[in-house]
């Protein structure tokens, strides 16, 4: 894939590694000779399994009470070894707690490649979910990013046989499906990782091209002078400081054999593929470090693109992703500027750091051209989201209070936490122009919302969901199915919903 000239990049280098990888998940009735680790779960102060040969003293002993998360290993000779994983009590036995468990036992056998793991505890939950959440779990958690480098020291899982004697083709069928959702979550994670010197928004746009046929996808890219012509001034504007131009990626997935699509929803994500700030140019801290993953929003939904077709969505989707960096030069566009967005509103740039809603306010407006049945849109928007919920929770807003319920419900079946918070009409003013029709920035308090009052002012009447992924894009450490580096938050969450989508 060519890539930019004026960087040395490894001619081989592809910026979706986990694309090369694929670990073989499977319901067996018994470990194979191969399997290098067997996992057993163990309930607090419940009947050890015999295997384990240890009794709940010596458990203690070494700090093991059978909590969610706890793993103690037992090496053994001539044999594969045993890790003891705490599953917790019985009230605890829900999706996510099976994610944290599976993913516990992955890393505790982190140096192997070949595992074994008794489902010995019952799960009062249906038996396709728990196939698909130990699938998600088994792939995430042992997800590393390694493009780029030479020595890794990283064992890529191969085999995971599931040993169960109950439901074991529903199972089967879950693992199936969960193996998709972790390979949406790990291409967002790859794109995400990405250096942004190595993932510019030309480079993106010709993997997309590359890629499209593979994933079932049509895709069509728009450059610097289409982006003219359609009269997409965010963009244009948060670009002008960047010698690499702007891309619009728009993915369109039509689902196969059906006379007509379930609905159509039309997606939105930011890809600022690095945030220096523009002019308003970011401190030299470990945040801009990340800003790499300004893009997460259209990484996640690259991601959910990518699988719509092996899980077979009845559901018709169109995909911008608005590609940019925002750099500062002599050519890049101050505060005080006014910008024209794709349907005339004007816009006064108060802060050239408030620049994602600014390429995504041309998006929104052509995906209302489309008349789809709703928007979702996904960004790395506001600190003020990071800091109002942190890390593993994410802020949704909306004006369609039955759409906003649908991608709460995705994020709970998913395990990718978001919580709804309100979209306060009464800060609009907070927006207002003494020369323009909007400011892109809001007052002191509730940035968040502020942000999102100025994407709903180009979604009109169409049902619209916003979320806000600036706190969810990375994990500064290992913690359960999340590794350390970018999550691929939304992805999975994308992918249930559009697939769980109907009009009805």
């Amino acid at each position: 894939m060519p890539h930019n000239t004026h960087r040395l990049i490894p001619a081989d280098f592809t910026p979706l590694p986990s694309l090369n990888a694929a670990a073989h998940i499977s319901v067996v009735a018994e470990p194979s000779a191969h399997a290098e680790v067997v996992g057993y779960l163990v309930a607090p102060d419940a009947k050890i399994p015999e295997e384990v040969n240890l009794d709940w003293a010596t458990f203690r002993t070494n700090g093991f009470e059978g909590r969610v998360g706890q793993t103690l290993v037992l090496p053994r000779a001539g044999g594969p070894d045993l890790v003891a994983v705490g599953v917790g009590t019985d009230d605890e036995r829900t999706l996510d707690v099976l994610r944290d468990t599976v993913a516990a036992f992955v890393r505790a056998a982190s140096r192997s490649a070949h595992l074994a793991l008794r489902l010995n505890v019952n799960y009062p939950l249906d038996p396709i979910a728990i196939g698909r959440a130990v699938a998600e779990a088994a792939l995430l958690a042992r997800y590393r990013y390694t493009a780029l480098k030479r020595d890794p020291r990283h064992t890529p899982l191969a085999t995971v046989e599931i040993i169960t004697p109950h439901n074991t083709d529903a199972i089967s069928s879950g693992i199936l499906t969960g193996v998709h959702f972790a390979r949406a979550a790990s291409i967002a994670r790859d794109l995400a990782n990405t250096p942004a010197g190595h993932l510019t928004a030309t480079v993106f746009a010709q993997l997309a091209e590359a890629k499209s046929r593979d994933f079932g996808l049509d895709v069509t890219v728009a450059d610097k002078q289409k982006l003219i012509e359609l009269g997409c001034g965010g963009i244009l504007g948060v670009n002008a400081g960047s010698v690499e131009e702007p891309r619009m990626i728009i993915l369109h997935y039509t689902p196969a054999g059906r006379q007509s699509p379930e609905a159509h929803v039309a997606l939105v994500g930011k890809g600022i593929m690095f945030d220096s700030g523009g002019i308003s140019l970011k401190p030299s801290d470990p945040m801009h470090l990340l800003m790499k993953m300004d893009m997460g929003g259209a990484a996640a939904i690259f991601g959910a693109m990518a699988v719509l077709r092996d899980l077979d969505c009845a559901v018709e989707v169109t995909a911008y992703l608005m590609c940019t960096d925002n750099m500062p030069s002599g050519s890049a566009m101050t505060l005080g500027d006014v910008l024209t967005a794709r349907n005339g509103t004007t816009i006064e740039v108060k802060n050239t750091d408030a620049e994602g809603r600014l390429v995504m306010c041309d998006a929104l407006v052509l995906a209302t051209e489309l008349h789809p049945d709703a928007i979702v849109d996904i960004a790395t928007l506001t600190g003020a989201s990071l800091m109002a919920l942190g890390q593993l929770t994410a802020p949704a807003f909306g004006n369609s209070q039955p759409l906003v319920d649908r991608v709460l419900a995705s994020a709970a079946a998913t395990g990718e936490q978001a919580w709804q918070l309100p979209l306060e009409r009464k800060y609009r003013k907070q927006l207002d122009s003494e020369i323009a029709d909007i400011a892109n920035l809001g007052g002191k308090y509730a940035g968040a919302t502020t942000a999102a009052l100025f994407l709903s002012e180009f979604v009109g009447d169409t049902p619209w969901a916003h979320l806000d992924i600036a706190g969810t894009m990375q994990s500064d450490a290992d913690d359960s199915w999340r590794s350390q580096g970018a999550t691929g938050y939304g992805a999975r969450l994308l992918v249930d919903f559009l697939t769980t989508y109907s009009l009805s």
